[in-house]
């Protein structure tokens, strides 16, 4: 038996002929001519505004805070005028979620504390 596999093609290709579709909707169009105002242009290049933190980076402060209920370090860049949080890392789901399982680990090891008992008879 053996131990090819690949299939072969037997002859020359046939080439496929070309069928081009046209439906009576396309047949049927009209050409549209719309006035300036409701044209739509390619913008200005020269007008165009940077979104680009390189520009403001004086307007940008970065810092470092611990969160302790999720114990962890979170860096955030922050605008210095309006003081809002521009990025941060981890998000703030994040810090959430460990927050949430960093209870719940500390309760489960709470009602796992071994019992005080006297062993004294």
């Amino acid at each position: 038996m053996s131990a090819d596999f690949s299939i072969k093609p037997i002859g020359t290709p046939v080439a496929a002929p070309v069928v081009q579709l046209t439906s009576a909707a396309a047949d049927d169009t009209v050409a549209t001519e719309l006035p300036p105002s409701q044209s739509v242009t390619a913008a200005d290049i020269s007008t165009r505004s940077r979104n680009d933190l390189q520009t403001s980076r004086e307007a940008l402060s970065r810092q470092v805070v611990v969160d302790r209920d999720a114990a962890s370090v979170v860096y955030q860049v922050v605008d210095r005028r309006t003081s809002l949080v521009v990025k941060q890392f981890p998000e703030e789901a994040m810090l959430r979620r460990r927050a949430y399982f960093r209870t719940l680990d500390l309760m489960n090891a709470e009602r796992e504390l071994p019992a005080a008992t006297d062993r004294r008879a």
